[in-house]
């Protein structure tokens, strides 16, 4: 009975080490996930086009320098990249070497939009002066190639072009700007008037043609009922988005095989997360005519400082090819 009893106890010990092992090189290795977005009078100059998601990476390192990420990303054909947040551990890191490596062997820049997350440091700061100023690591990220998506931006492709804007500041009924009072601190006042100028070029969608494609960026997934919330609010404006790209839930970070993810920090869904529904946790859905797609990303965050890892559940590159119905 013994003898049985340490058979079975040496067998979960080997089974535990080669998890371990697995998961070290789980962990390690890069998948390439694409995805064809298909969209309804999609202009012939756009079949085609591709972009390439990088979201949350988390400090996460993958070779010397970056060197196995750089060469993944570019051994990919894409038109346009972007940076769907939470490229560091924490608002407060500033261990910026991993996504500054990353930037610095980038082939491909031509076009390279950031959005942040929340564990990535605000936009802006105030400088000793109460200027309002850019933070150094948003400054280090645009000296590196790439564009800080705020309100929006355009790419044109021949007669064609595909309009990425920021999703939270879209659905804002842009009417309403912010008046600024005769008696209000300068830094205040700085905060006014960038938000008002981040309005006025988002006007430029009212200009935009039917046949220009619109993608919003958002670090956070736009769950369903966000969806209908948005859309039963006058103040808002919920826009007719060809797709939505957003980051944060890591697919779930840890899934398990047949079963999926057993939580994503989602404060909308029940149980704010716990045993979510597995078609919303990474991927393309679509809800009442918006297709959004999800990236489960390259790294792992430290909510839960002893699970910082994934678990059956590899980091990933994705790209999108845009396709006529």
């Amino acid at each position: 009975m013994r003898k049985a009893g340490g058979k079975v106890l040496l067998g979960l010990l080997l089974l535990f080490i080669v998890l371990v092992f697995y998961t070290v090189w789980d962990n390690n290795r890069i998948k390439v996930v694409e995805q064809d977005i298909v969209i309804e009078n999609l202009a012939d100059e756009l079949e085609g086009y591709k972009i390439l998601q990088i979201t949350d990476l988390h400090e996460k390192v993958f070779g010397e320098n970056q060197e196995r990420l750089i060469e993944k990303i570019n051994s990919i054909d894409y038109d346009v990249i972007v940076f769907t947040g939470d490229m560091l551990i924490s608002g407060t890191s500033d261990n910026y070497a991993p996504i500054y490596a990353l930037l610095e062997g980038i082939d491909n820049k031509e076009h390279a939009l950031f959005i942040p997350g929340n564990s990535d440091p605000k936009n802006y700061v105030f400088d000793q002066d109460k200027n309002l100023k850019k933070h150094e690591f948003i400054e280090g990220m645009e000296s590196r190639g790439v564009h800080l998506l705020e309100s929006f931006h355009s790419v044109e492709k021949g007669s064609s072009h595909i309009h990425f804007v920021d999703f939270e500041l879209s659905i804002l009924d842009l009417q309403n700007r912010l008046p600024i009072p005769t008696e209000v601190k300068s830094a205040r006042r700085s905060i006014i008037q960038h938000y008002n100028l981040l309005l006025d070029e988002m006007s430029k969608l009212e200009s935009a043609n039917d046949s220009d494609v619109l993608i919003a960026l958002n670090h956070y997934p736009v769950v369903d009922a966000r969806i209908d919330q948005i859309k039963n609010n006058p103040a808002n404006i919920f826009r007719e988005y060809d797709l939505i790209m957003a980051g944060h839930y890591h697919g779930g970070q840890i899934r398990l095989p047949f079963i999926g993810a057993l939580f994503v920090p989602e404060p909308y869904y029940e149980r704010s997360g716990l045993f979510p529904p597995q078609d919303r946790v990474k991927g393309l859905w679509e809800y009442k005519q918006t297709k959004q797609y999800v990236s489960a990303g390259l790294g792992s965050s430290q909510t839960v400082s002893f699970l910082k890892f994934r678990l059956f559940n590899p980091p990933e590159l994705n790209v999108l090819t845009l396709k006529g119905k």
